[in-house]
C-alpha cells in the first residue's frame, strides 16, 4: 500500500499559496520522495522544516524496499530511500539506480521468543527463522551464520514481511526473526521477545538504507540532487540532536508503538546519516561482494555508476 503525504515548505508559503495567482502556484517546485514505513526511514518527514521557500515535498510511503527502488527506476519519485540490498539488486541487473547519499544505518535486530534457548546466532540452528527475502537483513544474517560455521540451510527460513514478524513470534509460528525496527523494539519492550544480537559485527558494519535517484536525474538535474541532499542533511542533523522529536514524529506519521520506538532509540539501534563517505562506500562494495558470493546477483554493479559521492562531497565542503 502506498500513502501520499503532502507538505508545503518555507515560512509563510502555505498562506501565500492560498492567495497567490495560479501562475505562482504553477512555479512551485515539487520534490517527490519515496520512503518506507520504518523508524530508520523517518528523515523525509522532517524535510518540511528545511526546504527552501517555493519548494513542495511529496512523501510517498512504501512497505517494500523493492517497491521504493522500482519507483526510482520508473521515475515515479525523484528520490528514494531504501535498503542497500534493493539498490544493489537493481544496479547489478542494469537498472539506472544511483546512490548519491547515505540515509540510515543499523535498525536491524535478531530476536527470539522470550525465555527460549535461542540466545546466540549459533542457537538458530534447526529453528524456524523469519526472514524477508531480498532484504538487507537477509544478507546480514547469512554472513553472521557463515561466521558461526553455519549456513542458511541450517535453519528453516520462513518468508515473513517485517510488519508481521512480531505477531508471528508472539503466536509461536516462528522461533526467531531477523527484523527491522520498530519490530525488534516492540518484541523486546513488550516482553514477547529477547535480543539475540544486533548483527553489526561484519565487514558491512551497520550499513542499511541509502539515498538514491535515477541516473537521468544525476546527469540532467544536478542542482535538484544537491538541493534534495542538502535538505536531507539538515533534517538528519536536526534528528540526531532531537531524539524526542523523532519519537513523536514516528508515532504520529507511522502509528508506531511508542514503547517500541523509545526502546529502539534508547538502544541506539537507529543511526541517521547523509554523507556518502569512504566508510559507506567501502561497506557498500563489501555488501555487493557478499551478495555475489551468495549468488543473489550474477555480477557486481558498475560501482563508478552505482555509487556517486560527488554531491555529498560538494555539500560537505560548502
Amino acid at each position: 500500500m502506498i500513502i501520499r503525504r503532502h507538505f508545503l515548505m518555507g515560512a509563510g508559503l502555505a498562506a501565500g499559496a492560498l492567495s497567490a495567482p495560479s501562475v505562482l502556484r504553477a512555479q512551485e517546485r515539487v520534490i517527490k520522495m519515496g520512503s518506507l514505513r520504518l523508524i530508520h526511514s523517518m528523515p523525509p518527514h522532517f524535510y518540511e522544516r528545511f526546504a527552501p521557500a517555493g519548494t513542495k515535498i511529496e512523501i510517498i510511503t512504501f512497505d517494500s524496499p523493492t517497491d521504493g527502488k522500482n519507483a526510482v527506476v520508473t521515475k515515479s519519485v525523484d528520490f528514494g530511500a531504501f535498503g542497500i540490498a534493493a539498490a544493489t539488486l537493481g544496479r547489478a541487473a542494469g537498472e539506472p539506480v544511483v546512490v548519491v547519499g547515505a540515509f540510515s544505518n543499523k535498525g536491524m535486530g535478531v530476536v527470539s521468543k522470550a525465555g527460549s534457548d535461542v540466545k546466540t546466532v549459533k542457537d538458530l540452528k534447526g529453528k524456524r527463522v523469519g526472514i524477508w527475502p531480498g532484504s538487507t537483513q537477509e544478507v546480514f544474517i547469512m554472513e553472521r551464520l557463515r561466521m558461526e560455521g553455519l549456513s542458511i540451510r541450517d535453519v528453516t527460513a520462513v518468508r515473513v514481511p517485517f510488519g508481521e514478524m512480531h505477531a508471528m513470534l508472539s503466536r509461536g509460528d516462528i522461533d526467531a526473526y531477523v527484523g527491522a525496527e520498530p519490530g525488534p523494539g516492540l518484541s523486546i519492550s513488550s516482553g514477547v521477545g529477547q535480543l539475540v544480537e544486533y548483527p553489526y559485527g561484519t565487514a558491512m558494519g551497520g550499513l542499511n538504507m541509502v539515498f538514491a535517484t535515477h541516473e537521468d536525474t544525476v546527469s540532467g538535474k544536478p542542482a535538484l540532487v544537491r538541493d534534495a541532499l542538502t535538505i536531507h542533511r539538515r533534517a538528519v542533523e536536526f534528528m540526531l540532536a532531537n531524539k524526542p522529536a523523532v519519537a513523536e514524529m514516528t508515532v504520529q506519521r507511522l502509528g508506531a508503538n511508542r514503547a517500541a520506538v523509545d526502546h529502539a532509540l534508547a538502544a541506539n539501534n537507529v543511526e541517521y546519516a547523509w554523507k556518502l563517505d569512504e566508510t559507506v562506500l567501502k561497506q557498500a562494495r563489501t555488501y555487493a561482494e557478499q551478495m555475489l558470493s551468495l549468488r543473489q546477483i550474477r555480477q557486481l554493479p558498475d560501482f563508478d555508476k552505482f555509487l556517486n559521492p560527488t554531491f555529498s562531497n560538494q555539500i560537505a565542503t560548502a
